[in-house]
């Protein structure tokens, strides 16, 4: 806190904070800004991406926090409480953001380079060939699991029905064969 507001509120918990806030006084409430803007500026710029954004965002939550505060009925909860209007402020910022367009689609097919070249070409046939290699090296149940998902394009639904076993269940085979693939390409690729 600042040197002037640790002095109007030496020792006080946050939760005497929120009460004197929720009686209306701002100091008290600027207190509580001072204690959890970094949190709520932490937050925002993990969620966002954006310094800018954040910065806005966290002034945001702050005035939402002001208006809503007299419904916080626990005021020693108000850290998990502000934490959560974050949260869902940065997510819908997030959803609601505009996507971001640089140029048209026809503008940008001419400008751009050839997609295929012939180094990618080698490092995306030397990929497959180390997968393939990864999976002929994985148990027969592994290897069913991860072709099933990503040869066939099963969905797991299906995939419980094939190999008769409950949906969690394909979801932890498909998870422990992805992990042990991924093991099995580390190995080839080292050599």
């Amino acid at each position: 806190m600042s040197t002037t507001l640790q002095q109007d509120f030496p020792r006080t918990s946050v939760a005497q904070l929120v009460v004197l806030a929720q009686a209306g006084n701002r100091a008290a409430f600027g207190a509580l800004v001072e204690q959890y803007q970094g949190l709520v500026m932490a937050i925002a710029l993990r969620r966002l991406g954006n310094y800018a954004e954040a910065q806005e965002l966290t002034q945001d939550v702050f005035v939402k926090a002001m208006e809503k505060l007299v419904q916080l009925r626990e005021p020693a909860c108000f850290g998990a409480w502000i934490r959560s209007i974050t949260n869902r402020m940065a997510i819908n910022r997030a959803v609601r953001r505009a996507p971001v367009i640089t140029a048209e689609n026809e503008v940008m097919e001419g400008r751009c380079a050839e997609e295929q070249t012939p180094l990618s070409l080698v490092l995306d046939r030397e990929r497959a060939a180390q997968v393939r290699a990864g999976l002929e090296r994985l148990r027969d149940l592994d290897r069913e699991t991860l072709q099933a998902f990503y040869v066939d394009g099963q969905s797991l639904r299906e995939m419980s029905d094939r190999f008769e076993a409950p949906l969690g269940t394909i979801k932890r085979r498909l998870h422990v064969a992805r992990k042990r693939l991924s093991r099995e390409v580390e190995s080839l690729a080292a050599i």
